[in-house]
């Protein structure tokens, strides 16, 4: 290396929760690097964060400038589409029943990202590195990172923030079970002549969900389309207009005649686990640790408790005194971040293959399992709280402004 700076933490990967853990860490007079290039991507993906996320991003002195550009997440509403002999009625939930204004909000992913980017560069404690990891060392006695530059990055803590296709996590020896579903994601932003009001709703069909989430203005709204991979490869060749009629039937006419708005993708569906996200002086959070597919705006909202619950591990080695690149130190994470990932991960699973299995006891489960939640008052607000944010071993800096 040509030179080398020590830092007590660094996050490699500047997406959204690598952005967001640093700057936790850096708010709490930590000396934290970020190691990354900014690579947007323009494929029309947005992500709904909801209230505990809002809380944190609010914490870090992030959401201020966001808010302006996120439309609230009012209700949410499922409609059994699969055909099925058991098909319950719509169900609808609604935030006021448990006391919110909204579950979340949603923005694009772009935006959340330059934000928070922007935010990184002038924050106190927090070195950001244009250039990216090539390789890293680590051993009982600290850790190393070796940019594309040439320089370096020392650290007592690495954090592995660096995507679904990690690396970091590919070089720990950490045991990792990594499978794919056959479907694809079609992404994008689009316009329709009726208001959402304020209303996400989600179509469960034989190939997959399909998803709309209100944007702000009231008659944007953003597109999240599972089907199998072919079909969806056909749709992704479409000019906008044959797009917006496909998407507009789909969505059985509900707010009119749309068109395309934004930048579309078109996203394969997979799904990642980790024996632990802990290995020596290596903490993984976001998708290095978990990946599945985009339901119930489950994803990046488990990526940012794992950066708010980073950010506890790590001030609470600090008072104890302990490296907090230990063993030790990362054991109550580790445990806690596993068990919360599992949860989500399972539920995600288990409700996509359940959708592609065409099995009447599959759907008489399902189909009573959302009966319930609709009919059923404390059952519904029990489950609608637990999709917002853990009641037990919510990190510190989610549970309330």
């Amino acid at each position: 290396m040509s030179s080398s700076t020590r830092f007590e933490v660094a996050v490699v990967g500047a997406g959204a929760a690598g952005l967001a853990a640093a700057l936790a860490l850096a708010r709490e007079g930590i000396a934290t690097a970020l190691v990354g290039r900014h690579a947007p991507v323009a494929d029309g993906r947005t992500v709904a964060l909801l209230d505990g996320s809002v809380r944190f991003l609010d914490a870090l002195g992030a959401w201020q400038t966001i808010a302006p550009h996120a439309a609230p997440l009012a209700e949410l509403h499922l409609v059994d589409d699969t055909g099925s002999l058991f098909r319950p009625p719509p169900a609808r939930f609604v935030a006021s029943e448990i006391g919110l204004d909204a579950f979340g909000w949603n923005v694009e992913s772009a935006r959340l990202v330059n934000d928070l980017r922007r935010l990184a560069h002038t924050a106190p404690n927090l070195t950001v590195f244009e250039s990216d990891a090539t390789e890293s060392h680590r051993d009982a006695d600290g850790a190393q990172i070796r940019l594309q530059d040439g320089d370096g990055v020392e650290a007592r803590l690495i954090v592995g923030a660096d995507g679904g296709r990690s690396p970091l996590r590919g070089a720990s020896g950490l045991a990792v079970r990594d499978w794919s579903y056959p479907q694809a994601a079609i992404t994008t932003i689009l316009g329709h002549d009726r208001p959402h009001r304020d209303v996400s709703t989600e179509f469960h069909t034989r190939s997959g969900p399909f998803t709309l989430v209100p944007l702000p203005g009231g008659h944007r709204s953003s597109l999240v389309w599972m089907m199998g991979e072919a079909p969806a490869r056909r749709l992704s060749t479409l000019d906008d207009v044959a797009l917006a009629a496909s998407v507009e039937r789909q969505a059985q006419a509900m707010l009119g005649a749309m068109r395309i708005d934004g930048p579309r993708g078109l996203v394969p569906m997979r799904g990642l686990s980790v024996s632990t996200p802990v290995a020596e002086r290596l903490a993984l959070i976001g998708e290095a640790a978990h990946v599945f597919p985009p339901i119930g705006a489950q994803g990046l909202n488990l990526g940012l408790r794992d950066a708010a619950g980073l950010r506890d591990a790590v001030v609470a080695a600090r008072e104890a005194r302990r490296d907090p690149g230990s063993r030790a130190a990362l054991a109550g994470f580790a445990r806690g971040r596993a068990v919360d990932a599992r949860l989500r991960g399972t539920a995600v699973d288990w409700l996509n293959r359940s959708l592609l299995a065409d099995l009447l006891p599959v759907d008489a489960l399902r189909g009573l399992g959302l009966l319930a939640m609709a009919t059923i008052g404390p059952l519904r607000r029990a489950v609608m709280r637990e999709g917002v944010l853990p009641r037990l071993g919510a990190p510190t800096l989610m549970r309330g402004r």
